[in-house]
């Protein structure tokens, strides 16, 4: 891992992400490729539709620039789960 770096910060019912911010940050470490993450307040870290959604906006951003997408790691207080092991990435 080159490093970890914290974009986005939401609320209690969502966050505002923006695929630009992250393809910036993810070319300026130079990256091959990224791990996403993000935690779920309410504790359950079953991936919404949204968050599908977002996972396949952010893949194909940093794909347009060379980036490998390898996974978007969701974290609850139940536990983690990986939407590459879903087969979402």
């Amino acid at each position: 891992m080159i490093v970890f770096h914290e974009l986005f910060r939401g609320t209690l019912d969502g966050a505002s992400v923006y695929p630009r911010e992250v393809v910036k940050v993810v070319l300026a470490h130079n990256a091959a490729a990224a791990i996403l993450v993000h935690n779920h307040l309410s504790g359950d870290p079953e991936p919404s539709q949204a968050d599908r959604n977002l996972t396949h906006r952010l893949k194909e951003a940093l794909n347009l620039v060379g980036v490998r997408t390898l996974d978007h790691i969701i974290v609850g207080r139940e536990g983690c789960i990986s939407l590459a092991e879903q087969g979402d990435i």
